[in-house]
């Protein structure tokens, strides 16, 4: 009976564990995806609304996990200390030569969570990671390998069985409390990887290697701290669609150790470069760096490389996806912009045009975006050549983004002529910051005229008070803020037609616009100071400006499609015909052109031939 009873008892622990077994591997998976959608659906908070909890959290593991290896190193075996010497490093291998060096590709999971916790290093200073990693992961992580290596020198598991060594090595009654502080810590680091990904995507489009993405900017005081929607959503689907292919740890160990160690490899290669270029130290140094750290790693990279067919491949696929991603962009730009500045207009040739540029001027405002801020863009050119009218004020308008939180107001806009005054051209490069509100049209119109007539006030009283260092190619510009950043010079008043008042201090005086022959919505006038006194030249250029802005602005946008010239190879034809227009037509456009009325733009198609 007690025999019946004894092993009806192992038939339902065998049952129950089978069950759990089963269970386990069906719920592993919506688990992890679960998790996965909540950190993703989380990123546009911003890192700076929950990044409070990261410290406490990577610290509670840290503690926890160097407490439980110096629980297990004593418990076990004391004596693991001992694996500190490269002696037993070298022993090992000489004892299990080839087994030993492709063991190498099963624990670069080792190193892969110290790596992640530092995967944004831009947001930290030097010292800070020096001390960090100094006095707490690298002894943590030290302690915990230890400890495990003490538990497995007493409890062999055999290879058919799939448990992990760290788990297993945790005492039963702290397994669910450490499992809980697992995940949390996963997550942190989860959140670094995808921090230092939008970092490294916001560099990549800046440099032109990548398409333009929608960028938004998440903390007021820290540039870092940004938000990608377009690569979180994709990162989600990527990381969902390992997990689901894979249902298994150990593939997607191999796939995290490839990815790695190669960028481990890739950073001393480049190290070698910034010791020699940077740091102007001797070749044989750096030569003497790569070949220290580069032949560990090259073991390490080439044990990895066993591993390709059981999920290493997956690093590999995408690497190379988005590398043809980002050549073809950057062949794309850098032959569209080499056209733009091969095709750029001249001043010789705007100056045989005259004052009237060939062309009829009429009443109005004609602001043409541009990305050059220097020259005339082709597409002026382009414009008037195929149509018979041109505004009497043209403004080239440039708009860029600088890497400050807030640009004053007083340093806001740079403007210059361009060619003669008589011409009444301009070029107004416009500077916002990354957390700078941009205005509604309304009022980015009436900075902006503003601005340019205070540009005309300051060269008629002081013609050679222009920042030298904004001088290029023959464009002098002077920075000028906006109206409320100089109350003591050009102010610009907007009344409606018919209910004009005389207002103003008495110690200035008015420049009116004539009586229109068209009853406007708007009349627009210019109050500049009695002192000091500006020339006639300057009082015809700005009631000109005035008429202009009563008839209203035109915002004119240049499109531009990129196709290949006759004659070019194949491979060019498929790279610019169809890589870099499908990128293109996918890509964002530029921040500006977004919040342009409609009903005043003009778009101008040009095809460029590269």
């Amino acid at each position: 009976m007690l025999k019946i009873k004894t092993t009806l008892k192992c038939f339902w622990k065998l049952v129950l564990a089978e069950f759990l077994t089963v269970t386990a591997n069906y719920v592993e998976v919506p688990v992890a995806c679960i998790i996965l959608i909540g950190l993703f659906a989380l990123q546009h908070y911003g890192t700076h609304r929950v990044g409070f909890l990261f410290a406490p959290v990577v610290l509670v593991w840290l503690l926890c996990i160097s407490a439980i290896g110096l629980y297990n190193i004593i418990h076990w075996n004391p004596h693991v200390y001992q694996a500190l010497s490269p002696y037993y490093m070298y022993k090992f291998f000489r004892k299990t030569q080839r087994g030993g060096w492709m063991s190498l590709g099963g624990i670069l999971l080792c190193i892969t969570g110290s790596e992640a916790m530092f995967a944004d290093l831009g947001h930290f200073s030097q010292l800070s990671i020096k001390i960090a990693f100094t006095f707490l992961v690298y002894p943590s992580l030290i302690l915990a390998y230890m400890g495990q290596a003490a538990y497995l020198s007493q409890h062999h598991i055999i290879e058919s069985d799939y448990r992990i060594g760290f788990y297993v090595s945790v005492p039963e009654k702290l397994r669910w409390p450490v499992l809980v502080i697992a995940i949390l810590a996963a997550v942190v680091g989860s959140q670094a990887i995808i921090t230092g990904t939008f970092s490294i995507i916001k560099q990549c489009s800046s440099l032109g290697c990548f398409p333009r993405v929608k960028i938004i900017h998440t903390s007021s005081k820290i540039h870092g701290q940004i938000y990608i929607p377009e690569i979180n959503w994709l990162l989600m689907v990527l990381c969902l669609a390992v997990t689901v292919g894979f249902r298994d740890t150990r593939r997607m160990g191999n796939a995290s150790g490839l990815a790695v160690i190669t960028v481990m490899l890739v950073t001393t290669c480049l190290m070698s470069l910034v010791i020699v270029l940077c740091w102007q130290k001797s070749v044989f140094l750096a030569i003497g760096f790569v070949f220290f750290f580069g032949t560990i790693e090259a073991l390490y990279f080439t044990a990895s490389l066993t591993k390709f067919l059981e999920g290493a491949w997956v690093p590999i696929a995408l690497a190379f996806i988005f590398l043809i991603i980002m050549c073809v962009w950057h062949y794309g730009t850098l032959k569209k912009y080499e056209f733009d500045v091969q095709n750029k207009v001249s001043i010789n040739w705007l100056l045989s045009l005259g004052p009237s540029l060939g062309i009829v001027r009429v009443r109005g405002i004609g602001l043409v975006h541009t990305e050059l801020v220097s020259g005339i863009p082709a597409i002026f050119s382009h414009f008037v050549t195929n149509l018979p009218a041109f505004h009497q004020v043209l403004v080239f308008l440039c708009i860029k983004s600088v890497p400050v939180p807030h640009v004053k107001p007083e340093e806001r806009f740079l403007v210059g002529h361009i060619g003669p005054r008589e011409y009444r051209l301009y070029r107004c490069i416009v500077r916002y910051g990354y957390r700078d509100v941009h205005k509604d049209d309304m009022e980015f119109e009436k900075d902006l005229v503003c601005s340019i007539a205070e540009f005309i006030r300051s060269e008629s009283v002081a013609p050679g008070s222009v920042n030298e260092d904004l001088v290029k190619d023959d464009d002098k510009m002077t920075v000028v803020g906006t109206c409320s950043s100089h109350t003591e010079g050009v102010q610009m008043r907007e009344d409606d037609a018919d209910n004009i008042e005389a207002a103003g201090p008495s110690e200035l005086k008015e420049i009116w616009s004539p009586p229109p022959v068209i009853k406007l919505r708007k009349r627009v006038r210019f109050i500049v100071p009695k002192s000091p006194e500006i020339d006639t030249g300057a009082r015809e250029e700005l009631q000109e400006l005035m008429e202009a802005r009563e008839a209203g602005i035109a915002y004119i946008l240049g499109h531009s499609y990129v196709k290949a010239k006759q004659g070019s190879s194949l491979i060019k034809k498929l790279v610019i015909n169809y890589g870099y227009e499908f990128l293109r037509r996918n890509s964002r456009l530029s921040t500006y052109a977004l919040s342009v009325p409609h009903a005043s733009t003009l778009e101008v198609g040009m095809i460029y031939h590269v």
